[in-house]
């Protein structure tokens, strides 16, 4: 079992910049895949970007991709959401999730039914 606790979100100006880390608890961090999903007001939770359990391999949303980078640091246990050229329709809150999920396909690792450990979220407002 595996806790997540998100951090760094906060409010930034369109074109800005911000992070976001997820901190897991546990020993058995490295064995999962880690995603970044993000939910609007009305709308419903939605893909961001994910990473495999070796982090050898890193998955966006078209909407993010070019903008957003997704990384891991194994010593630390964290996982992290790198996001640039903020844009206001990026306003959300932000989830970190942990899967064991396989085989990791694109399908699978989209998918927010797949992930079996949640964060409690942290908000990101992007200003006009």
């Amino acid at each position: 079992q595996v806790q997540l606790v998100e951090s760094g979100g906060g409010l930034v100006q369109a074109g800005g910049s911000l992070s976001v880390s997820c901190a897991a608890s546990g020993r058995t961090f490295s064995r999962y895949a880690m995603g970044w999903f993000r939910q609007a007001p009305g709308k419903e939770r939605e893909f961001v970007a994910a990473i495999s359990w070796s982090g050898g391999n890193r998955y966006y949303a078209d909407s993010v991709k070019g903008r957003f980078t997704i990384s891991r640091d194994y010593a630390k246990n964290t996982v992290n959401l790198q996001m640039n050229s903020l844009k206001p329709e990026d306003t959300a809150v932000y989830y970190c999730a942990a899967t064991t999920i396989t085989p990791i396909t694109i399908a699978t690792i989209i998918d927010p039914e797949g992930y079996a450990y949640w964060g409690q979220g942290t908000q990101v407002t992007v200003s006009s």
